[in-house]
């Protein structure tokens, strides 16, 4: 069976935020898969109870859009992560399949989230793009786990950039800030490069 895929919309008072971007990852997307069609995100009917407040809507599609659901959205906060190697991991479409995502969240220990690292490059969180401040300007992994929609929006307003980002640049970096399509860059959580903060997983850590 073909495999299922996830868009997640932020809903803002009843209004779906960004949709050009999502429409757009939708159709790369079923492109990438060798799809003949791709259903329409600008067809969603938004309920009642999403026209107030933050909603998270979450559309499972293959060819056809096959479920949506509107939930409550909070920004949860992250403090601490762990490094995890990512070698494995091919996310270049938002899979509803996260199980080799989630084994590696799994392995977190006392932090709050994972980031990844592919081949000694950073790239993405769990459930996040991220950007690392250098002092003047907001770098993001020019190679990220997934091309995030709220990611493709920052980079065509010229707020954050693209850099290859190694785990031995990290000392070179004040902070780190975490973002999606459910929270602005200067909405989500944003830690303090600092080795209590961000610690190293065994694999970087072996001499």
């Amino acid at each position: 069976m073909r495999p299922r895929l996830l868009e997640t919309i932020c809903c803002q008072n009843g209004r779906l935020k960004g949709l050009v971007f999502h429409q757009d990852r939708v159709r790369r997307s079923a492109q990438a898969l060798g799809w003949k069609t791709f259903p329409d995100l600008y067809s969603i009917t938004i309920p009642q109870q999403a026209r107030k407040g933050r909603c998270k809507c979450r559309v499972l599609y293959r060819e056809n859009i096959e479920e949506i659901e509107f939930t409550p959205y909070y920004i949860r906060p992250v403090q601490r992560l762990t490094l995890i190697k990512a070698d494995h991991i091919d996310y270049a479409c938002k899979y509803e399949d996260r199980a080799l995502i989630n084994a590696a969240f799994a392995e977190r220990g006392e932090a709050d989230d994972v980031l990844f690292v592919r081949h000694g490059l950073l790239t993405d969180t769990s459930y996040a793009n991220i950007a690392l401040w250098d002092g003047t300007r907001w770098l993001t992994p020019k190679q990220p786990l997934l091309g995030g929609t709220r990611r493709a929006q920052l980079l065509e307003q010229d707020r954050i950039y693209m850099a290859d980002i190694f785990v031995t640049d990290l000392h070179q970096f004040e902070k780190l800030a975490l973002f999606n399509a459910m929270m602005d860059l200067e909405e989500g959580p944003v830690i303090a490069v600092q080795p209590t903060n961000i610690r190293l997983s065994s694999p970087f850590t072996k001499k």
